[in-house]
């Protein structure tokens, strides 16, 4: 719990200092909700797509920005994206680490895509 509220809190520091609320969402190594935040104005619909992000990066253990390189259709992986309940293969979802090891994903959406990388990264690492 201390790890995934360290997260988080980097996060929202983040996302606090460049005016963009977002959700930020928390999972264990299993893929199972820890920690939640929904900062003031963020959009409701961003909530599930920032779960989508961290279980994508959760279920392939890098981030969904990487994943997305093998949704593209040039790829050659048709219907990828709609298993393991839909992946998102956008930036914004990421492992964190501490000491190299992975104990945990982060899932940001709200704000554009750059942003969301922005804050997912600042949230990645403890």
């Amino acid at each position: 719990m201390e790890q995934a509220t360290t997260a988080a809190r980097q996060a929202e520091l983040k996302a606090t200092e460049i005016q963009v609320p977002v959700n930020i969402v928390i999972l264990d190594t299993a893929g199972y909700l820890k920690f939640f935040v929904r900062m003031d104005s963020a959009f409701i619909g961003s909530i599930d797509i920032a779960l989508q992000k961290a279980k994508t990066a959760m279920l392939f253990r890098t981030s969904s920005e990487m994943v997305g390189e093998f949704l593209k259709p040039e790829a050659h992986a048709y219907g990828l994206s709609q298993t393991n309940g839909g992946l998102v293969g956008f930036p914004g979802g990421l492992p964190i680490l501490r000491n190299n090891d992975i104990i945990g994903y982060i899932g940001i959406s709200g704000g554009a895509v750059p942003q969301d990388l922005l804050i997912a990264t600042a949230g990645s690492t403890i």
